[in-house]
């Protein structure tokens, strides 16, 4: 593979989401779900917690049970960009490492696509990539749903044997693999899995 088309993950894989951007999600969903439901907050709060372990995204349990909620009104309410763009904390050596790899890079992201755009700017990382696949862009369906694989594949003109995904989820780079892609899995702690060809702890390893 002289030219392989680098597939990257947003959150936690280019900038440390844990430390800021996924509580002010996670607090924003649940108010949302708060106001538009008419719950509790705990109550709330327990809704977005239980629509992501069955479904992998609240959006999909909102989507399934709650028809009558504008899905888009929701993404964009729980990703307040100021908020988010406040404080932005990108992995050690973030630029040198996306220059110095040799091949085309797509953002490949359950976040919607005004979320996607204002991370790359504020992470001053625009002109290392090609394009954008969020999940507002593919139908709203999420990773690791196959589905949203082949639409980022089409829509972008590529052959999943010439990708390499990098992810901090091995449960999306479990589709990934299936589908025919090289996988790098930039892992917390020493497991391995048979996902993953390549296990690295920190993105400057690639």
């Amino acid at each position: 593979m002289p030219q392989p088309t680098w597939i990257f993950d947003l959150d936690n894989t280019l900038h440390h989401a844990s430390r800021h951007a996924f509580p002010v999600i996670d607090s924003a969903m649940t108010a949302w779900l708060q106001s538009e439901l008419q719950l509790q907050q705990s109550a709330a709060n327990q809704l977005r917690q239980d629509y992501w372990r069955r479904y992998g995204a609240t959006l999909l349990g909102l989507v399934r049970h709650h028809p009558h909620l504008n899905p888009h009104h929701f993404l964009a309410a729980c990703h307040p960009l100021p908020q988010l763009l406040s404080q932005v904390h990108p992995m050690p050596q973030l630029k040198s490492t996306l220059a110095r790899l040799n091949g085309n890079k797509i953002l490949f992201t359950n976040g919607p696509i005004a979320y996607a755009r204002a991370m790359l700017a504020a992470l001053d990382i625009e002109r290392y990539f090609m394009g954008i696949a969020a999940i507002d862009t593919l139908n709203l369906t999420p990773k690791p749903i196959p589905k949203a694989y082949h639409q980022m594949l089409r829509q972008f003109k590529l052959q999943a044997s010439d990708c390499i995904m990098v992810e901090d989820s091995i449960d999306n780079l479990i589709t990934a693999k299936k589908l025919g892609m090289q996988t790098v899995w930039l892992r917390h702690g020493n497991k391995n899995h048979p996902a993953a060809d390549r296990c690295i702890t920190q993105l400057k390893q690639l």
